[in-house]
Parts: structure tokens; sequence; C-alpha cells
């Protein structure tokens, strides 16, 4: 996570609180993990970041101040999504996991899983909800160890399977409004279709520009208006994905092979890249990967 969005997290709002912080760990790609207890405290949040939070001991005296009939219990599921504020009062001794993950996480799941803008849609709030496919996934982070790098990106998996849950189940259309600027719905699919052909290949905004037409400064604005991010970092995250996707396969190219593959200058280049996704490196990914695959 970035330090913006952690200086206003409900991480960092709870550390000052009451609340008993447990263990926790940076998951990569923007998400982290948390294991808390608390009891007999007044809570409020206006987080940078979506928060998913799972009841897995007690709650059952705490509410929400502006809908105090819903309390929470073991299994009972919170979203609280960026921007939203919401205030709590915490009753008797409770347990609860929380996920954290930064908004723009959901965009490009967004493109893929619905085929719509990031802007078109919305995360609704989920209030001690009972919500069994994503709790499922949810409750499997608290049976990990999160120090070890095998556990750790098998909970970046659980991180990512949780949000896409999110995306298909959970997501809303906004209010009805005239969509300004972007990308055509078939600008966008052709755009994609291209950029993951031709994603070994070194790119400049001006060719992806020319694939639909615009003038280098009109493709920026409208490609960042569409896809929620600036072109170089959405072409950026989904080489480490490719990367990572490769390094999975049973027998895996060399690191030469992959970096030349997902367009990176050279093996330093993804190592680079793939710890600031990840936490770890290539060959550290690949060996959990490998050891996971054992244990299956």
């Amino acid at each position: 996570m970035t330090a913006s969005s952690l200086a206003h997290s409900v991480y960092d709002t709870l550390g000052r609180s009451r609340a008993r912080l447990h263990r926790h760990a940076a998951l990569g790609d923007g998400m982290r993990v948390a294991l808390w207890s608390n009891q007999r405290d007044a809570v409020g949040y206006l987080p940078a970041h979506h928060t998913i939070s799972l009841y897995l001991q007690g709650g059952r005296g705490t509410f929400r101040t502006d809908a105090p009939q819903v309390h929470g219990a073991p299994g009972k599921l919170c979203l609280m999504p960026a921007g939203h504020q919401v205030d709590w009062v915490v009753g008797e001794g409770q347990v609860f996991l929380h996920l954290y993950f930064e908004p723009q996480l959901l965009g490009p799941l967004v493109l893929r899983l619905l085929d719509r803008e990031p802007r078109e849609m919305q995360l609704p709030e989920l209030n001690f909800a009972e919500q069994p496919q994503l709790a499922a996934i949810v409750s499997r982070l608290h049976l990990l160890d999160w120090s070890d790098d095998c556990q750790r990106l098998a909970a970046n998996q659980l991180g990512h399977a949780a949000m896409a849950c999110l995306v298909q189940s959970h997501m809303l259309r906004r209010p009805a409004a005239a969509l300004r600027g972007g990308l055509s719905p078939a600008m966008r699919k052709r755009l994609i279709e291209w950029l993951q052909a031709h994603i070994a290949s070194p790119l400049t905004v001006g060719q992806m520009a020319a694939q639909v037409a615009l003038s280098e400064h009109h493709f920026a604005h409208a490609f960042a208006t569409s896809f929620g991010c600036a072109p170089h970092a959405w072409l950026a995250a989904r080489r480490v994905e490719h990367a990572a996707a490769l390094l999975r396969q049973k027998v895996s190219p060399c690191l030469d092979a992959i970096a030349a593959a997902t367009g990176h200058a050279n093996p330093s280049h993804l190592v680079r890249r793939f710890r600031q996704a990840y936490g770890v490196t290539p060959g550290q990914y690949r060996a959990a990967m490998a050891l996971q695959a054992g244990d299956l």
C-alpha cells in the first residue's frame, strides 16, 4: 500500500484505538491483511482504501451508529468502500480479520470480468452480511502463516480471489449518467487485444494511440478516463501478471526468457518490477508456487 493511503487507513485508525493487533502482513499488489481483537470501544473510519471485515469470534454487541438494529456475529462480513464514513460501537470481545486493498485494483477486474469501465461501477457497503462465498475465501486467510513466503503468496492469491468475487457478485452500476470522454467499448476491446498480443514488445503511447486513431494527448486522457490509470501503469501491471503466470507453469522458462516474453528490458528490470508487486523475487515466487502445487 502507498504511504498516503496508510495515513488514512482503517489499519492506522485501529492502531490508535483500543484494538489489539495480533498479526499483519503486506501481501503485495496493494493488499494488506490484519488480525485484530477489540472490545468496549468506539471507532470511526474514513478510509482511502477498501476494507473487507470478517468476524471470527464475538461481535454480537457491535453495530454501526447509523444502523444500530444490525449487529455482528461470527461469520458475518462487512465491506467498507473507500471514502465512506463509518462509525462503530464495539461491544463484547471480538476477533476479526481485515483485508485492505487499493481501489485501483478493481479496475482491471471490472474490465476483464464485466467488460465495463471502472467508472461505471461502484462497490456497495455491506453491513454484517451473510455472504458465504466471499466469507469462505476471506476466512482461509486466517489459517495461513503470513510470515512464510509460500503461504503469504497463497494469501495474495486469496486476496485476488476475494476481489474477483466482489466484482462478479457485488459490484453495482452507478446511477445512470452520461459518461463523457474515454474510449468507446469497441476501442477499449480492440486496444486490450492489441496490447496483450504485443506485451513482449517495447511499446509507445504513440503506437497505442494509433490503434484507436487518436492523438497521443487525446489518447492518454481517454485511456486514463476509461481504465482508471495511465497507459504505462496498466501495461506494467499486465506484464508482471504475465510473468507470474509463466513462473507458475510446471516447467517454466528461464528468467531471461520470461523477461523477454513479458516486455522487460532485462532480468534485473523484471526482478525489480516483480518485487515491487509481490514482495518477493521471481525465483522465490517460482519456488513457493512449486511447493504449493506439491502440497495440493
